[in-house]
């Protein structure tokens, strides 16, 4: 049977590729990026309950009026923005479904998407799949921040959408109030161009940096379709539980894709949800308990030859090889999976065109003495 592939170019995510050659190989896995403690007792709990309590069929489509509320009380805290919980917040099946969604919703045959790369490896294959053309520009590969001249030069009057990410995977850069300046300008620009915010790892962000997102900005909120995970922040990440902030203008459109894709998301854990976030506590404190992870495992790679790209949010540290191999990035992580039993991602998998800038991508959300294992591996290479 001769079957014409929409997406010719697209096999198993490096991801996936990684992981088994981790297992494979009885490696340490810092590839896909998944914690590797467990999450909350009192969630997991709250989840319970609400299974017994019958909570088990449909929600509604939007998502739980309860948690919609909960999370419109949140973003109020947080970025001291009002949003509609039933005409602005949708719930949805992970992040990735979120980004699918709004992407298949307002991107058209033939507009153009600009993407800054390096880049989680969802954006393109949405957009392909939406008929539109996928336009990348690099951030500065020493410091994973943008070049907005280049971002501007790359706009036409056929480009719908510019999709950013903060912090960044898999850098861990964050946006400056320099970069919320210029994305304000290009805006202003550019009257038809809507920006696709990835702020999965909002809560996750070092060094007294705040998020800037695009909530906190009236002017952005009103041209901006902002990107969330549960499963990021409570360390849940096979719930797959996100949801989506945009104008109800945007909603609407993005909704009607979203009840076709997946209709509705887990019952019993949004309940669980809508209650744990009553606690500020429980979401205030996760990106001090992420930055003594990245600083143990830092510290500990003092005394090897990889060069550590500074890491300012997610979970993810890159190191940079071209003082230890001149091989290929991929060559490299299959070697070191191989023959020192430690997994991570080579970062030209997220690069369209594969650029190699001799750098590995470790996800350092895992226990102190994993992460003592795994340093102590590339002191010895």
């Amino acid at each position: 049977m001769n079957i014409a592939s929409k997406l010719p170019s697209v096999g198993t995510t490096i991801f996936t590729v990684m992981s088994q050659m981790a297992a494979e190989h009885n490696a340490i896995n810092l590839s896909q990026g998944f914690p590797e403690f467990p999450i909350s007792e009192e969630l997991i709990e709250l989840v319970y309950r609400n299974m017994q309590m019958g909570h088990n069929q449909y929600a509604p489509m939007p998502g739980l009026p309860a948690l919609r509320e909960e999370i419109a009380q949140k973003i109020a805290k947080l970025y001291q923005t009002e949003v509609n919980p039933d005409e602005e917040i949708t719930v949805t099946a992970g992040a990735t479904e979120a980004i699918f969604s709004t992407i298949m919703a307002l991107v058209n045959e033939g507009e153009e998407v600009v993407v800054l790369e390096p880049a989680y490896d969802c954006y393109i294959p949405a957009i392909e799949l939406a008929g539109g053309v996928p336009k990348t520009v690099a951030l500065n590969p020493k410091d994973f921040t943008p070049d907005w001249e280049k971002i501007r030069d790359t706009i036409t009057e056929k480009t719908r959408m510019l999709v950013i990410n903060t912090p960044h995977n898999p850098s861990g850069a964050v946006f400056s109030p320099e970069d919320i300046k210029e994305l304000k300008a290009l805006l202003e620009q550019n009257p038809n161009l809507l920006i696709l915010s990835d702020e999965v790892y909002e809560h996750i962000i070092f060094d007294d940096k705040p998020h800037l997102g695009v909530l906190a900005d009236q002017e952005l909120a009103k041209r901006s379709i902002a990107v969330y995970s549960f499963g990021k922040t409570f360390h849940a990440t096979g719930w797959k539980i996100g949801y989506l902030v945009a104008p109800t203008s945007l909603t609407k459109e993005i909704r009607k894709v979203h009840q076709y894709n997946c209709f509705s998301v887990n019952t019993p854990a949004q309940f669980a949800l809508a209650e744990f976030l009553k606690d500020e506590s429980n979401y205030q404190g996760i990106g001090e308990m992420y930055q003594k992870k990245r600083d143990y495992f830092v510290e500990r790679l003092a005394a090897s030859k990889f060069k550590v790209i500074p890491s300012y949010g997610t979970y993810f540290q890159i190191l940079n090889y071209d003082n230890v191999s001149q091989e290929s990035d991929v060559q490299f992580a299959e070697r070191l999976t191989k023959e020192y039993g430690l997994a991570s991602i080579p970062v030209s998998a997220f690069y369209q065109q594969k650029t190699d800038n001799k750098m590995l991508r470790f996800c350092f959300a895992k226990g102190e003495e994993t992460l003592e294992k795994a340093a102590d591996i590339l002191c010895k290479i």
